[in-house]
Formats: structure tokens, sequence, C-alpha cells
């Protein structure tokens, strides 16, 4: 029977509807009911059958190293937390969470840190992508609330996109605008960000602002409306305070000062006002560019002062919009999931809110002050103020700033348990307790996406080996540890309690209340639809826009303006270190890659972790487009493969965060990134950092495709991964072996196999391939050469799905490259129906001249939509040679 759950990826909260047949096979598609995205999943939604499968899957607990019971794991976990809270108090012991939890995990295992261990010192991967907006929120309205809901994104006549490439990050959404904009000509969109970014190619309008300088554009902005009179002055006078201050802040600023520093033409930043100003329906939607920022807060309160001076909020169409980052990271901030904050959106510094949670909970004591952030806690574990850390489903030795401290920091530590449903990944090396949690499709639970929409994810799969729900692991190590309260029988009763806090003493002076679901039995949580909060009493169906009432959750019930002096990051470029390295994300990959890495489709389009370079920056450093570069900070190094394009800013090189040492080797970007964090949100400036680019150039570069698995080298550059029917490493070597030939076979694995072994050899020019054919088959290949001049990947993996090598094939193996037309796609650009760039351009080179007219030919871009911006621009690319050859 067909089963309704949620996608497990970003915050837009995807319906996915997931099928098994008779023999077991997992189906998945988009959920056409769900008003989050009306049947269309992105890529990585569309891949999810493909990634629940058991390999590398922690299915037993384990401790010091060895299998062990269930018992003797979490009596460890106990007596250890346990002994140091005795020993030295509270606050040296801490939890690291994770926006992948469900909100009743989230639930509990805030309630054992603040309620019964007494420490505030819990904090959550979301701290690192959405805990400015936190702040910014809390500044503006009293409470950390998203104003609006995506029905605004189709009812607004301006777009305004801020440091959010939603094309590769939220493609959902940004298909929704798309869409609403074709059906809506007086639309606009307008893309705020450095790089020429996929979310461009439909956009009206791109400013490639200057890195960090987005405060001194709405500061501009602001101080524009305000001399436009586009001030709404009932509003203004009558549901804000602070104006007077906050446009003392930015008076005098003018449009061309605001285009210098900003690094931007007159024309266009008086064009992007102009629009704003004359434009009632706008939504602002901001993301990472703004957020991770040591001046972050202060970015997310310039925008939110443009909508309170003009009244463009809490009305259809209209509004600042946060695009949250993970699946639960609304639910987390609901629960209390970061070290500054209570349960249903309360606060710990007001005795009020204590004494109202600790009575609620029953609880023997309560945080009395807010706990150590992320970085902060890391660094408090490093230097042993922190001796035993519990990691829940997140990946810190990857995902945070200066990354090898956070590593140094957990071998120090005198106990690490992590809880994780992947047995091998870069934290779990360093763990002295491993616990088996359920994965997406085992859960049992509910998420909160960026509309302050809940929706049920539901279990299809069976628990696999000895995994259990993480709320039960947390409940269990506390019933352990001697705390009552805990003893709940399943998610759904976690899920009322939840609820009923929401609703307890509130009065409505508080934002978050969803008191209305606390009296669901277990059937009516099973069929639990989506649903907005508030849900109450008086809105027993949801609230889908918040602030119609012109009232927030200040004391005098008024939005407050707040004064942003624009402030420069943390760490300056220098003669040494040149370059703004600004990270983020693939549209393919998620995260650290735990559950997007087991697919090869989602690997298809970008393989290797690359660093992007404007031309000139890259003509200065040397570098070679599809070379190696060493990147450099203060704080680490990583190589990477050389991306070239003009859509990069000069003195800016982009550097994905996805890959770590499962998949690559030195390719862990955070290792670079400085630990500056913004004073107010603790959040890390992860778009900032100073760096030096130098060529790499290694004596030797080699691809292996190998029909089963490949053994990954233990130092030097290495990327790893599937490709289709095969596994696939690349390789950069120093070292030359006695005999290529034993190196490859070697490496294939193949020693004492009979095999079939095609060879080409030209050691003149340092050339070299190998394939091992057995019965027929392909098996694996080696192609070893001096430079990064090797064969097109994409049509040796082809060959991989031939039963029987043809005569053409083998000779094709010889020479390097394929004889047949169309036989190598070229790198993959549509990921759902395996696309590649060469079947595209060639049907453009027929005639095929426009996106629509390429989904029709190969069906490319007609599922989720993520590559039509990249099929958009090679018809711009291809079309304009062919033009010109038709003229002359």
């Amino acid at each position: 029977m067909p089963v309704k759950t949620t996608c497990p990826y970003c915050g837009v909260g995807c319906g996915v509807i997931a099928s098994k047949d008779a023999a077991g096979a997992v189906r998945v598609e988009g959920d056409k009911q769900h008003p989050a995205n009306f049947g269309r999943l992105c890529s990585k939604g569309s891949a999810l059958a493909e990634t629940i499968d058991l390999d590398g899957r922690l299915l037993e607990p384990v401790v010091d190293g060895a299998p062990a019971a269930w018992d003797d794991a979490l009596d460890r976990v106990a007596d250890g937390f346990s002994r140091v809270i005795r020993e030295h108090g509270p606050d040296a012991v801490a939890f690291y969470v994770s926006g992948q939890l469900l909100t009743e995990d989230y639930y509990v295992i805030n309630k054992l840190a603040k309620g019964f261990v007494g420490t505030a010192n819990i904090d959550t991967n979301s701290r690192l992508c959405m805990a400015s907006s936190v702040v910014g929120h809390k500044r503006a309205f009293g409470s950390d609330t998203v104003p609006g809901c995506y029905e605004d994104l189709e009812q607004a006549d301006l777009l305004v996109l801020v440091g959010s490439n939603a094309a590769w990050c939220h493609p959902i959404l940004h298909q929704r605008m798309l869409a609403a904009k074709e059906k809506n000509p007086a639309c606009k969109i307008v893309v705020i960000d450095p790089r020429r970014t996929a979310t461009c190619e439909g956009a009206d309008l791109h400013l490639p602002l200057r890195s960090g300088s987005d405060s001194v554009l709405f500061n501009g902005l602001f101080a524009f409306l305000a001399g436009s009179n586009a001030v709404d002055r009932s509003f203004v006078g009558n549901c804000t305070t602070g104006v007077v201050d906050a446009l003392k802040q930015v008076g005098g600023q003018t449009v061309a000062q605001t285009a210098a520093t900003c690094g931007l033409t007159e024309g266009a930043v008086g064009l992007f006002f102009d629009w704003f100003t004359r434009t009632e329906r706008v939504v602002t939607l901001y993301s990472q560019g703004i957020n991770q920022s040591s001046s972050g807060v202060d970015k997310v309160n310039a925008i939110i002062n443009c909508h309170l001076l003009t009244g463009r909020i809490g009305r259809p169409g209209m509004g600042p919009f946060s695009l949250t980052g993970q699946p639960n990271a609304m639910g987390g901030r609901e629960v209390g999931g970061l070290a500054n904050q209570l349960a249903a959106h309360m606060e710990i510094e007001n005795p009020a809110h204590r004494g109202l949670v600790q009575r609620f909970w029953r609880a023997p004591v309560i945080a009395e002050k807010a706990g150590l952030k992320a970085v902060d806690m890391f660094d408090a574990i490093a230097d042993g103020r922190i001796k035993a850390v519990w990691i829940i489903s997140t990946n810190p030795v990857v995902s945070l700033p200066d990354a090898d401290r956070a590593r140094a920091a957990l071998d120090a530590c005198e106990l690490v348990v992590v809880t994780d449903c992947m047995r091998d990944t870069d934290t779990t090396h360093h763990a002295d307790v491993l616990l088996p949690a359920l994965a997406w499709g085992e859960k049992d639970g509910t998420v909160t996406n960026s509309e302050r929409r809940i929706s049920r994810q539901r279990p299809f799969l069976a628990a696999p080996g000895e995994a259990r729900a993480d709320w039960r692991i947390i409940c269990d190590v506390a019933t352990r540890m001697g705390y009552s309260g805990f003893d709940y029988a399943s998610a759904a009763e976690v899920f009322r309690e939840h609820a009923e806090l929401s609703g307890f003493e509130n009065n409505g002076r508080r934002d978050f209340d969803i008191s209305a679901l606390a009296a669901l039995d277990d059937g009516a949580y099973d069929a639990l639809a989506p649903v907005q909060w508030p849900v109450t009493s008086e809105h027993p169906a949801g609230t889908p826009r918040m602030f119609e009432s012109q009232t927030f959750f200040t004391p005098d019930r008024k939005a407050r303006f707040v004064p942003v002096a624009p402030r420069a990051a943390r760490h300056a470029t220098s003669r040494d270190y040149p370059l703004v390295l600004n990270t983020g994300r693939v549209r393919d990959q998620w995260h650290t890659m735990t559950r997007t890495g087991k697919t090869g489709r989602l690997l298809s389009h970008v393989f290797e972790p690359y660093a992007e370079f404007h031309p000139e920056d890259a003509r200065q450093a040397g570098l070679q487009n599809e070379g190696l570069v060493r990147l450099t900070s203060n704080w680490g190094e990583m190589i990477a493969r050389v991306v070239v394009s003009a859509d990069q800013r000069r003195g800016c090189v982009f550097v994905p965060m996805h890959w770590n040492e499962e998949f690559a080797g030195e390719g862990r970007v955070n290792a670079l990134v400085n630990p500056a964090v913004d004073p107010l949100s603790g959040q890390p400036e992860s778009k900032h950092t100073p760096v030096k680019a130098d060529p790499y150039a290694p004596k030797w570069h080699a691809f292996i495709l190998s029909r089963d698995a490949i053994k990954r080298p233990a130092s030097g550059y290495w990327v790893y991964g599937k490709a289709g029917d095969c596994t696939r490493l690349e390789l950069a070597l120093d070292v030359r072996p006695e005999s290529w030939r034993d190196w490859a076979r070697a490496q294939l694995g193949l020693e004492g196999v009979e095999i079939e072994w095609i060879a080409y050899r030209d050691p003149a020019a340092g050339r070299f391939r190998y394939a091992a054919v057995r019965e027929g088959r392909l098996e694996g290949c080696v192609f070893i050469a001096p430079d990064h001049t090797l064969p097109s990947r994409a049509w040796l993996t082809g060959l991989f799905a031939e039963q029987q090598l043809s005569a053409n094939a083998r000779m094709a193996l010889l020479a390097g490259r394929p004889f047949g037309a169309g036989e190598d796609v070229g790198p993959i650009v549509c990921s759902c129906f395996s696309i590649g760039r060469h079947q595209i351009t060639a049907e453009i080179k027929k005639g095929a001249d426009s996106v629509d007219a390429i989904g029709r030919c190969l069906k490319a871009g007609t599922n989720c939509g993520g590559c039509k911006p990249e099929i958009g621009k090679l018809i711009g690319a291809t079309a304009q040679p062919r033009q010109a050859a038709i003229a002359s």
C-alpha cells in the first residue's frame, strides 16, 4: 500500500509517496496533493529509492570499536555522562544534534539536556545555516516567525532572491517561481549574488555585488524608499518602533555611493531600487549568502527594515522569506534546538519562561543561561571544558568551519558518543560509542518546512538490524541516568506533549502554538495532513500567513526597526591570501553525501570537488581549466578540480562543501573556512575566507573504472564514487610504479584472475591504457596520462552496461575515444533522465531552440526542472555559432 511521507532533504518539505512491489522494490514519486510541491520532486528526491539500501549502514551498537549489545552500549553512555556530570557539573557535557532529526527526536533530547541534566550545551547543525535568521526575526518581530507562505511567491509581482541559488538548492520552489512568472508577465525576478548562478538564468536582473556588501545594498534601498515617499506611514506609525534611529543610520546614502561600495553600476542599482519602490507585492527570499556571515543578523534586519518601511508584510504576495536549508531546521527551532532557546519558542533568559517549562516538564532543574553555540562548543571540547559529547545525525568533522580543529577536539574528548544510520563517516571514526539509528523510510514522526508547515514522515520499511528510533535511544539513556518523564510509548505520545507545551500558559503571547493538535489520538496523528502553525482552537486548520492583524510578539506588539551599521568581514584578504573563498552546494548532492553519494546518478552531474575562478584570477594564478589547484588559508588546505568561468566574480572562488574523507582525499573545503561567527547568532562566516590558489601539478593523472569496489588510497588527491554500473576513482600521482601494468592490475584487484588484457602503452608520451575483459564483459579499465586530458568517463561508464564488448568497443578502448556517433553522451546535465551535454547540443544543432523543445526531444528538464538553467545556457552558447555559420 502506498505510504505518504516527506522528503528528507531541504526545507521545501516536499510530499513523497513511497510504494513497494511484490518483490519488495521501492518506487518513489511526488505527492500531487501535498501543498509544498504538488507532485514535483527534484533530482535528489526523485532518486530516494536508490539510496535506501543497507550498504554502509550501522546496524548494531559499537563500543570501543567492537560490536556490543544494546544494554551494554546504553549503560556505557548513561554511566559516562552521569560520571562527568557528578565530577565536573552539567556544563561539562554537550549534545550536538541535527536538522535531520524529526521533531519528536529533537524534543526529547532538548528536554533531557535543558530540563534534567540542566545544561543548555545543546546545539544543532542548523546553527550553520539559519541561526542569523532566527535572531533577525526576534529582533524585528519579537519572535522567530517566518511571516509568509509559498503561495506568496506566486502572488508577488517582484521576487528578490538574495544569496540564494534556489535553482540548485531549492529547485521545486524555484520552478514554482518561474511558473508564476510565466503566468504573470508583469512579474520580475532579481537575483543578488556575487556569482552568476543557475538561478540567474530565469531572472530579469542580476546584481553581482561585492562579497559581503549586502547590508550596504539594503541600507541604500532603505534610504531610497524613504526619499521616494514609498513609506507606509500608517503602518510605520501605528505598528512599528525605531524608524527614526534606523533612518538616521542610513541618512545621506545615495544610489551612487551604494553602487560604488557594492561594486555595481549605478544604473543597475537604480533599476532595482525603482522596481522595489514601485511594486507593492514584493517577496525578498534570502538564504545562506545572507545568513553565513559574521554580520548575518544585521543583513537579515536590513532586508526586514525595507519591508517594514513599506508595510509589505502580513499580506498576500509580500514579505521577507527565509529559505531554510534542512528538512527540519524549523522543527528544531520549535522545540528549542539551539543553545540559546527553550522549547516552544521560549527564552532561556526569561525567568517566567524557565519556570513555565520546568513546571510543565516537572523537571528537577532547568538551564538558566544560554549554552555554547556550535563553534564555541567544539572549542570547549578541544580545551577540555566539555568532557563528554553526544553527536546525533550530523557530521561536524566535515561541516564545521576550521574542520581540522573539530576533528582534533573529538580526539581529545574523554567520551564521544555518535548516533547515526551510517557506519563510516568522518565523525563516526572518532566515536567511543556508536548507536545505530533508523533512517528515512524507517522513521516515524513530523518535520516542519520553511513555510511553517508540519508534515508527517511515515515508515514504509522495516527497521534493519538493531537500529532504533532516535527518540527511543535518547529516552533509554535518560531512564538509565535516573530521570523520569521519558517513558513514552510512541512518537505520537511525544508529539502530543510537544503540542500541549506550545499552548501551556500561552494566551496568544507566543507565536508558536499547535495546542489544537495535542488531543490527536494515535490514529489521528498517523493520518495528520500537512498543516501550518499556529494550529489553535481559533485556527484549527492552521495559519498560512502571519502578522495579518499587524500585531507582533514584542512587549508592545509592534515590530521593531533595527539600525544596521555595515561591518566588514572578520578576516580581510591580503597580498598572501588575495581571494575570497565562498562555499555552497551543488544541485544533486546533499550535506556530506552519506545519502546522495550512494547513487551514481546523482554523482554524474558533478563528480569531483571543484574550485570555480574568474578567467583573470585563473590566469594570474597560473591555473588551467580542468587542471588541479591547491587552495590554502590560515586554517587549512585542500585540492580541487579547476573550473574557469566568467560567471564567477573577480577576486572570488567558489567551492562546494559536500566532499569528505569518505569520497575524496584532501577535498574537505571546511578545513579552510575561518571560524569567525556572527556575534549575536553564532553562525559561522562560510562565505568569506581569504585564500590563495596555487597550481597543483602531479606527475601523473589517472582514473579507474571497475565493476567491483576499488580500494581508496591512504593519501594524496583522489575522488571515489559510483558511476552507472561501476565504481570510479580519480587519482593524482607523484610516484611512478615500476610497472604501470602491474599497478593497474593491482588497482582492479585482478591478480591471479583469468582475464583478457587490452593494453595501450606510449612511454614517450607517458600515456597508458589498460582494460580487463572477462568472458566478453568489461571488468575494469585504467587510464593514465601526464596531464588532465584523459578520455570521457561518461562513454567508458556506458560500456559496463554491455554484456559483450563489440569489436568496435575494443578498438575504442585502445584508441581512448569512441568511434560511433552518439556513443559519448558527454557530461551529464539532466540527472533525472541521464541526458548528457553532447546529446543536448546535438539537438540544438538540429534546430531545437528552446528548453521546452529539448524536453520534447530528450525529456531533459521535464521532471524536476533543475537542469533547465544549464540547458538554457547551452542553447545560448550553441545557437550563436550555429547562427553565425548560417549567416556566412
